[in-house]
């Protein structure tokens, strides 16, 4: 199976992903919603849920079909999105309210530190890919070899 970090414009992807998913007030959504917020448009929302669904590693996925970056999902829901303040701890939340209480968003250092995270994996995925191609310049003098015998044995009988 193929790195996901290999895909193109992937880095860019989840760079993205993560600083939405790391700022925006409210910790989960829909594919569609994030895909809005990432992108301007719903219309991507399958290409943001494979990119969420290909890196577990940043992002998790709810049983309501709400996607929402690892990291935040530690943090107690006590982030009142309307006020931008923290609240007492999530209790005797019904629908209305769970609306509007959150998980706090992550400092910009936060960001940060999982942006490079996401880079390193990229480029250790670079390197693999790299390594994994070994054999190739040895397969490469192995058939010019072969190649100059081939010519010499043929050379040889037709000048007899």
């Amino acid at each position: 199976m193929k790195n996901p970090y290999l895909t193109d414009g992937r880095l860019g992807d989840v760079v993205a992903a993560i600083t939405v998913l790391g700022t925006y007030p409210f910790y989960k959504l829909s594919p569609a919603r994030w895909a809005k917020r990432i992108g301007g448009s719903e219309q991507r929302a399958d290409h943001w849920r494979r990119v969420f669904l290909e890196h577990p590693e940043f992002f998790r996925l709810a049983s309501d079909e709400k996607f929402s970056l690892v990291w935040r999902r530690q943090f107690r829901r006590n982030y009142r999105v309307d006020d931008v303040h923290e609240v007492d701890p999530d209790y005797a939340i019904d629908g209305t309210t769970e609306d509007l209480v959150s998980r706090r968003p992550l400092e910009p250092a936060e960001v940060i530190e999982l942006v490079n995270v996401a880079i390193k994996l990229h480029d250790r995925a670079l390197e693999q890919d790299k390594t994994r191609l070994w054999w190739m310049p040895l397969a490469a003098a192995a058939v010019s070899l072969v190649s100059v015998l081939v010519g010499a044995i043929l050379s040889a009988l037709l000048s007899q």
